[in-house]
């Protein structure tokens, strides 16, 4: 476990999951229209989890304010533009296994591949696995050098209060 490592550029790393995998679908710098959020199937106790933590998700996130998404109602948030997008509810990582390391921002772990961590200029998603059901934020690259360790770290008081126990974070 490395719950000190940093996921901006300290470590001059950033953090990258595949959108696909996260169940993302955010619109590029070239659309006009706000972020689309993907509605994956839930249990009743999931769906109800992740309505309670986006009806309790901040104002602002890392100095960027909220801004709208689609579908009404979506079970997620973002903030700024370029916008965080944060999706509740979201698979587990097709490339993820038991022995994965993650990263700890505030309490919570963020699955982050190795391979995907090396080039901070792309979009990021992190993805909480320590939490269920599971929470993937997209950070956009303009952000990632100094807005997703505090993005992260601000999610994560919400996150323990809403979401369950998901996998230990190694």
């Amino acid at each position: 476990m490395h719950p000190r490592r940093r996921l901006g550029p300290s470590t001059g790393r950033g953090v990258v999951a595949s959108a696909a995998a996260a169940g993302l679908v955010l619109l590029g710098g070239c659309s006009s229209g706000p972020p689309q959020i993907e509605e994956h199937d839930l249990s009743g106790a999931d769906r109800a989890a992740c309505e309670a933590l986006v009806d309790d998700l901040p104002d602002t996130l890392a100095g960027e304010p909220s801004t709208p998404v689609e579908p009404d109602g979506a079970l997620g948030a973002a903030w700024g533009d370029p916008a965080y997008v944060l999706t509740c509810g979201v698979p587990e990582p097709e490339d993820y296994e038991p022995t994965a390391e993650c990263n700890v921002v505030a309490g919570v772990g963020w699955y982050v591949p190795d391979d995907e961590l090396s080039d901070p200029s792309e979009d990021a998603t992190a993805i909480a696995l320590s939490r269920t059901p599971y929470v993937a934020v997209l950070v956009p690259e303009e952000h990632r050098t100094e807005g997703i360790d505090r993005a992260l770290a601000e999610l994560a008081p919400v996150l323990e209060e809403h979401l369950g126990e998901g996998l230990p974070c190694l």
